[in-house]
């Protein structure tokens, strides 16, 4: 679909934009550094000194060492590689996780206890997406009684409802009861301060494209003494865990793009949490009956609003609606919006399905002109006469 009128911006959990800045720099080594990283001459070396760099930069800005951190082709990669391996080479037996996860966990877990017969625990959650934490703990205190080796892998940051794990709480159940503990955290790199040694993670999984930088790159931090394997087999290249020639500007540009992140992380939550307010009180003003997806009164991502409108004639193509207007938000998760059926998050927490639900998620670049004119769009789309 194609418009004349501005394009509005307010689907940034899907994808950010990349950072003019990151864009330059990649261009740049896309043309200057060719060498290959395993090539002993002056190019490979060259390369490999812009790679390690990168790493050490990328260490620091996540409070870990150099060495946990590997780079992969994304998130959902690194999501797989922490689950897969921790079944194969760490000898994992049971997995603790939520169905609201994204389909990057949920879907491996099904492969891995189809495959090696392994034992998935899917935690409760309420009405608002919030887990069951005392749960886990009985979970996690079968595990230790009975000695079962087990994972638990929730995420940070849910990127449909905006709900924000309990992230210390978690792991500090998870070292108490001998458990590992990873968390995809590929919605809260580069928009929130993190620590990954001071947080008690054992394994983390990021993305570029989620904090301005490039599509295809991302990264795994695994906590030093934990012996995986390479989920790619093939060279030695990332100290033998992850086989193929690295991808070097995307690489660099997601180091630049997360210091760039972290270097307006502050200044950014406060503009786009004043521009999240207005969206939301301006709808909960023009639309009666709305209400909002995931945890109301408890932590939620700055960057997020889930909104559930209520039953409406248009309600159905209220996407499409909004696309033909300019604005471009999404029903759910962007990995999934070619399937048939609702979002497996939205029917996790039981939303109604006479309801429909708009996720709009912010970005640095989105205005408060932006933020009226999507009001009016809502307005014009949902009160005028069907």
């Amino acid at each position: 679909m194609t418009t004349d009128l501005p394009r509005i911006y307010l689907d940034n959990s899907a994808t950010t934009p990349i950072h003019p800045e990151v864009a330059s720099a990649m261009s740049e080594l896309l043309i200057r550094c060719y060498g290959n990283p395993s090539s002993i001459h002056f190019l490979g070396r060259e390369s490999r000194i812009i790679i390690e760099k990168a790493r050490k930069s990328m260490a620091q800005a996540l409070g870990c060492s150099p060495s946990e951190i590997f780079f992969t082709s994304g998130g959902t990669e690194s999501d797989n590689m922490a689950c897969r391996c921790a079944v194969e080479n760490l000898g994992i037996r049971r997995i603790i996780s939520s169905s609201l996860e994204h389909h990057a966990i949920t879907h491996v877990l099904e492969q891995l206890h189809k495959v090696h017969d392994t034992e998935i625990c899917w935690l409760p959650n309420d009405a608002q997406g919030i887990l069951d934490l005392n749960q886990l703990q009985q979970l996690l205190k079968e595990s230790r009684d009975m000695e079962i080796p087990t994972l638990v892998t929730l995420m940070h940051g849910n990127n449909e409802i905006g709900n924000m794990l309990e992230i210390e709480k978690v792991a500090a159940l998870c070292k108490d009861h001998n458990a590992l503990f990873h968390s995809d955290m590929v919605q809260t790199v580069g928009h929130y301060p993190l620590n990954f040694t001071e947080m008690g993670l054992d394994m983390a999984s990021g993305s570029a494209h989620k904090f301005y930088g490039p599509k295809g790159v991302g990264f795994i931090y695994i906590r030093g003494g934990l012996s995986l394997g390479a989920m790619l087999a093939g060279g030695s290249q990332e100290r033998n865990m992850r086989g193929g020639t690295e991808n070097l500007p995307g690489i660099a540009g997601m180091s630049l793009a997360l210091e760039l992140s972290v270097s307006s992380m502050d200044q950014r939550r406060e503009r786009i949490l004043r521009l999240k307010n207005r969206l939301k009180e301006g709808i909960v003003e023009a639309i009666p009956g709305v209400t909002f997806n995931g945890n109301i009164n408890g932590p939620t991502m700055y960057q997020v609003l889930s909104v559930s409108f209520p039953p409406h004639p248009k309600g159905e193509m209220l996407l499409f609606h909004l696309d033909i207007e300019g604005i471009c938000a999404s029903g759910g998760s962007a990995c999934s919006s070619g399937a048939e059926s609702r979002s497996h998050v939205l029917n996790g927490i039981g939303m109604p399905n006479d309801r429909t639900a708009v996720r709009f998620s912010l970005g640095s670049h989105n205005t408060e002109e932006e933020i009226d004119r999507t009001l009016h769009v809502l307005r014009k789309i949902l009160l005028d006469a069907s």
